[in-house]
């Protein structure tokens, strides 16, 4: 299994960078200026590779450990709660011809379980490309912003594209109630990710989607920002009780 390694760095710019760096190991680097809360990362990090039993290194000093243990107390990467700064909804972006099935079937699957009943023709998933590890295939990921749209962009192109701007066809963003989910124990966090094992009813969970249509655009035609901003805006008008980051 490919090792996997926490760095905090003094670097600005940027709250926290991930991928394998070209030396095999996927590392995750936090920024201690820009994180909004490096301990709770590193601390969810540490406490989601021990209980998976991944092989993980720590590049932070003694002094830097003890703190973020100390704040860390009390907590575990699966809390059944939300924490203050975590988002209260968490979006999920997918084709639009994988929305039917998706819809029909009424829960989203990891790509594993999707390869392993047929459904998927490539042969593995485009995060490869930046050097995900394969365990990654047993999990769905959620963000928020123009990150899924960018996904569905890249697989589009057999590529990784993160021009937001690149032209690409809207599929479905679908609004999950992260709340919800962290009560039901199904909301995971490894210091980068915020995920799901395996697959996630639809209900009720699922609190909107949106096409091409419901965000407002004339056609699929569309780029990831626009979709994702028309859409967030949408979202944001027929459902104000919940803020999105």
């Amino acid at each position: 299994m490919p090792r996997r390694r926490l760095e905090l760095t003094e670097e600005s710019g940027f709250q926290l960078i991930c991928g394998d760096q070209g030396d095999g190991v996927y590392s995750i680097r936090l920024s201690r200026p820009d994180h909004p809360d490096w301990h709770m990362a590193a601390g969810d990090f540490l406490s989601f590779h021990e209980a998976a039993g991944i092989p993980f290194e720590l590049g932070l000093d003694e002094r830097d450990i003890c703190s973020m243990r100390e704040h860390y107390r009390g907590h575990s990467y699966n809390d059944p709660y939300l924490r203050t700064n975590e988002p209260a909804v968490l979006v999920h972006s997918t084709p639009a011809e994988s929305w039917e099935p998706i819809r029909r079937e009424g829960q989203l699957l990891c790509w594993n379980a999707l390869k392993a009943r047929g459904a998927l023709r490539e042969q593995e998933p485009i995060g490869a490309a930046l050097g995900d590890p394969e365990d990654f295939r047993d999990y769905i990921m959620f963000g928020s912003g123009v990150t899924g749209e960018l996904i569905v962009s890249s697989r589009q192109k057999g590529c990784i594209c993160t021009d937001p701007q690149a032209d690409y066809l809207a599929g479905a963003r679908l609004y999950f109630d992260a709340a919800l989910m962290a009560r039901d124990g199904l909301l995971l966090r490894d210091g980068c990710h915020i995920k799901v094992r395996d697959r996630l009813p639809l209900e009720p969970y699922l609190i909107w989607e949106a096409d091409w249509k419901a965000a407002g655009l004339g056609s699929p035609r569309s780029k990831p920002e626009t979709f994702a901003r028309l859409a967030d805006g949408e979202f944001s008008r027929r459902f104000c009780k919940y803020t999105l980051l």
